[in-house]
Formats: C-alpha cells, structure tokens, sequence
C-alpha cells in the first residue's frame, strides 16, 4: 500500500515465533530481512490490520502475544496491546510509526508473497546474529525478545 499521509504513517508488523524460530521476510523493494507487516489501512484497526498482513505475507493463523479486556460493551472494541512502539526513518520526510506486536505460529507451513517478497523463513537466534543477512539493531533486539516470550 503506498503512503496515506506525506509524514508519518502508521503500520504495524509481527514477530511471529514457532518452536524456538521467528519469521522473517527479505522484502523486495527494501532489500532487507524484515518481519511481517505492513501499512494500516484507512478502513483498519490496527489488530485489523495485523491479521490481515500475516495472513497475506505468510498464510498462518496465530495467537497474539498480549492481551485486552475481555468486556462486551457496546460503542467499544478493545484492542491488543503492542509489545512495543516505535517511530523510524523511511527517507528524509517520511516516517512510520510501528504498532510492534508479537506471536506465536499454530504451524511452521508458510506461503511466499512473491510480489512483495524474494524470501520468507524461520531464524533461530543465531541466524539473527549472522553477517550475510545484515538484520538491523531495532529489528534483532525485536526477534530476540519475540523468541524469549513466545
């Protein structure tokens, strides 16, 4: 999706972790190891956008990794709580502000979004740390903790 607003959008991404691994796609047009995730959409929630974004980057059904009132009240929806928030650099005038949230895989089988992506795998906490795949401070701090809650 391109960008709504010409500063800052908002987006939301999932660390998604299965029996000690966490997902990562090597996105396209970024040429980086990125988690899932995306764009909110102007007709979104953020946990709307959330499942909808790893459904299409990956295909997999997931537990969110927090938690939210469990009240039925008419007038409100209640929302996951991200792990983290962050705001960061697209270029020199744009930025995005990151609902980071984190989950765990009810399988490993995932689907490639060939448009979007060259790759999708697991990392194991050490393939984190390996030179050729060059994963940022931010997201390598984000994968780890995801790994040690999940």
């Amino acid at each position: 999706m391109p960008h709504i607003n010409k500063l800052i959008d908002y987006t939301v991404c999932a660390y998604i972790v299965f029996k000690g691994k966490v997902l990562m796609i090597h996105h396209k047009a970024l040429n980086k190891w990125l988690p899932i995730g995306g764009h909110i959409e102007l007709d979104e929630d953020p946990e709307e956008g959330l499942i909808r974004e790893i459904f299409e980057e990956s295909g997999l059904d997931v537990e969110i990794l927090s938690s939210k009132p469990q009240i039925d009240q008419e007038g409100t929806k209640f929302l996951y709580t991200p792990n983290f928030l962050d705001i960061h650099d697209i270029d020199s005038i744009h930025k995005h502000i990151g609902f980071v949230y984190f989950c765990k895989a009810k399988t490993n089988k995932v689907k490639l979004a060939k448009k979007e992506h060259n790759q999708i795998r697991w990392f194991t906490e050490d393939d984190l740390d390996e030179e050729e795949f060059k994963i940022s401070d931010a997201i390598n701090f984000y994968a780890k903790k995801a790994l040690r809650l999940g």
